[in-house]
């Protein structure tokens, strides 16, 4: 099942005298998200993240184009009825407690009497939060306040969460701990579509990636899609290279390039591979490993980037 779906979605704010300002944030946007899927957006300020999550969150509307929450339009309550959203710098009232921040949340999505107490003391727990329940909102730092915001976009069990930098402020133990949170509800079915600047923490967690740059969708795909060297591999090696090994790679052309622990090679295809991978079993030299290399998602997020910035 599609959970969320966009089918050339654009956006034009018009600003100015007479509207003579145009800025279009979003061009042709089309994409789909699977239940149970932990989906990423991901682009420089201004790439238009925010735009297309209201455009779903039916906080603005589009220009042109659809877009499709749980099989209804974004424009229908029924769409909106199992989402749950964290947005970005969200703040509550200094004066009530964790637990009354869930509980009033909760009410406002119709839970009510011990469901709704029992769903706030699980949800604070789950978050790592149980023992700041009863402490006041004004007193927790921001890290607490992403684990609260957290609970606050789950507290009414939906299908479809909306995340805008959730682990902005967070240290690296509670950023594994809201990982594993992230992990357990996309094992429970949930969809998870995320927005974060925070590179490293969207590859640990995302099935797949999508980078958007001047309101234009650049590429779509897993983080090892995204990542691939192309056909580049490590072979690491328990013993270190000869020079008869040297000299028969040289003659046959293969393209190498020797480490303290192994060497790196670039063929076309498998079959070369598993030629450089023959030659040194030839020359009995030992084969610990063969990796293919990727970069990381940052590396190709600043890569694509700047090859749609060049002239």
């Amino acid at each position: 099942m599609i959970a969320i779906a966009t089918e050339q979605l654009s956006k034009t704010y018009v600003s100015g005298f007479r509207g003579k300002r145009r800025v279009q944030a979003l061009h042709d946007l089309t994409l789909s998200v699977e239940s149970g899927e932990i989906f990423s957006l991901l682009g420089p300020n201004g790439a238009g993240k925010t735009t297309a999550i209201k455009i779903l969150l039916s906080l603005t509307r589009q220009t042109e184009g659809s877009a499709t929450l749980l099989g209804h339009d974004v424009s229908s309550p029924r769409a909106r009825a199992k989402v749950g959203f964290l947005p970005e710098n969200h703040r509550y009232p200094g004066y009530l407690t964790g637990q009354q921040v869930l509980r009033s949340f909760g009410a406002l999505s119709g839970i009510s009497g011990v469901h709704l107490r029992s769903r706030a003391a699980m949800l604070l727990e789950l978050v790592g939060m149980k023992e700041w329940g009863r402490v006041k909102v004004k007193r927790y730092s921001k890290g607490m306040m992403q684990r609260l915001g957290l609970a606050q976009a789950m507290v009414n069990d939906p299908d479809v969460l909306f995340l805008d930098e959730p682990t902005d402020g967070v240290d690296p133990v509670g950023r594994a701990e809201i990982r594993d949170v992230l992990r357990d509800l996309k094992t429970r079915g949930k969809t998870i579509f995320l927005n974060s600047h925070l590179l490293s923490e969207v590859e640990l967690v995302s099935d797949r990636v999508a980078i958007l740059d001047k309101g234009r969708l650049l590429k779509v795909g897993t983080v090892d899609e995204l990542t691939a060297t192309g056909e580049r591999y490590h072979v690491g090696l328990a013993d270190g290279l000869t020079q008869a090994f040297r000299t028969e790679a040289s003659a046959k052309v293969m393209a190498f390039v020797e480490e303290r622990n192994g060497l790196v090679v670039d063929v076309a295809s498998i079959p070369e591979l598993n030629a450089v991978i023959d030659l040194l079993r030839r020359h009995g030299i030992q084969i610990a490993s063969v990796t293919k290399e990727r970069s990381t998602l940052e590396e190709s997020f600043l890569s694509l980037i700047k090859r749609e910035v060049a002239p």
